[in-house]
């Protein structure tokens, strides 16, 4: 009895020991990672914004404006974008959850008219060959230089005018759902853009 207790013991004083050092190491590595991750991160949204701005020669990171809005619970960013003091339009992070497999999280840039400059993908995991087409040109193009006023902004099958991703009808609503909350956040909020000129 005395024999399996120390041997019980032993095993679980060793697994203690294994715990330890496992959560230090996961930590110190967690720690060394932080930096380069945001750095890594910052890189990928400037990339973003000299995608679907128009040309700046201002730092739209530095001028991000963070707003409220009904349909999320944490602020939309928006990303003003300046050339020679002259507002030339807005890059606005809209995200939905109801993609197939969940988040849906894009940056829209929009000229001051509110027209659509480009949009890009920033995260999505909808389903491969699918879903993910939503980042192929193919589908992109047809946000291009419009107006959401004047464009219905759903699927064809539910009376809009966006050509929906094949096989991929819900990926495509939650594209169109992203779109439409980067517009209402930009529409809302363009005057303040403008005037608060660099």
């Amino acid at each position: 009895m005395s024999k399996k207790e120390s041997t019980f013991f032993g095993m679980l004083l060793s697994l203690l020991v294994i715990t330890l050092v496992s959560g230090f190491a996961l930590g110190f590595v967690n720690d060394l990672t932080i930096e380069p991750k945001a750095k890594a991160k910052l890189e990928k949204k400037i990339n973003a914004l000299k995608l679907v701005l128009p040309a700046f020669d201002n730092n739209p990171v530095e001028d991000v404006k963070m707003v409220t809005s009904d349909k999320v619970s944490d602020s939309v960013e928006i990303y003003p974008a300046y050339s020679k003091n002259e507002f030339v339009g807005a890059a606005v992070i809209g995200s939905t959850d109801k993609g197939f497999s969940g988040l849906v999280k894009l940056m829209v840039g929009f000229k001051p008219n509110g027209d659509i400059e480009n949009v890009v993908v920033l995260e999505q995991k909808e389903t491969p060959g699918l879903g993910t087409k939503m980042t192929e040109d193919k589908f992109l193009n047809q946000f291009k230089g419009i107006n959401i006023s004047d464009f219905k902004l759903a699927v064809k099958k539910d009376g809009g005018d966006v050509d929906a991703l094949t096989g991929a009808t819900i990926s495509s609503r939650a594209f169109c759902d992203a779109t439409q909350m980067a517009y209402d956040a930009f529409i809302k909020n363009n005057s303040s853009l403008i005037e608060l000129k660099h």
